[in-house]
């Protein structure tokens, strides 16, 4: 399998999600499914059955968060010098030259991405479309609702 970028906040993240997974979750889920054994026939008892079921997804979830944690690439954006080009865990500010919109997104990994909080996929159509450039390079992003021109205003990496 090969590495997967990571920028050292998604890794932070997922080890913090990982230790809670691990600290909290898994001892309560534990608790609950021998407080349902106590309950007696195991068949019919619904408390016993959900306790299982939270717990099939706490494993599956640690493994999930384990298994990338093992195949991340860490990259810490702060110490990235790219002579300004747009690459990994960039903030790239930008105007779409059709709205004047001004827009600011920092190119995460496919784990990270959060539109709400500006961070994009890696491989989303616009981040594809930005790396490589440098500010004042104008950017067309083939998207699944159109055609977009964006102009680089500034790339930092923080």
């Amino acid at each position: 399998m090969s590495k997967v970028p990571l920028t050292r906040r998604g890794a932070q993240k997922l080890q913090e999600e990982l230790t809670r997974l691990k600290t909290v979750d898994r001892p309560r889920i534990i608790q609950a499914i021998a407080d349902a054994r106590a309950h007696g026939d195991l068949k019919e008892n619904a408390e016993y059955h959900a306790a299982r079921e939270q717990q099939s997804f706490a494993e599956g979830r640690i493994k999930e968060i384990e298994g990338k944690l093992s195949n991340a690439n860490i990259i810490d954006v702060a110490s990235v010098d790219a002579g300004g080009k747009v690459v990994f865990g960039a903030t790239v500010d930008l105007c779409d030259e059709d709205s004047g919109e001004e827009l600011s997104y920092q190119i995460v990994g496919e784990d990270e991405a959060d539109i709400k909080q500006n961070q994009i996929s890696v491989g989303s159509p616009i981040a594809r479309a930005l790396i490589g450039k440098s500010a004042g390079d104008v950017a067309t992003v083939i998207a699944p609702g159109g055609e977009r021109t964006l102009e680089i205003i500034d790339v930092r990496y923080e």
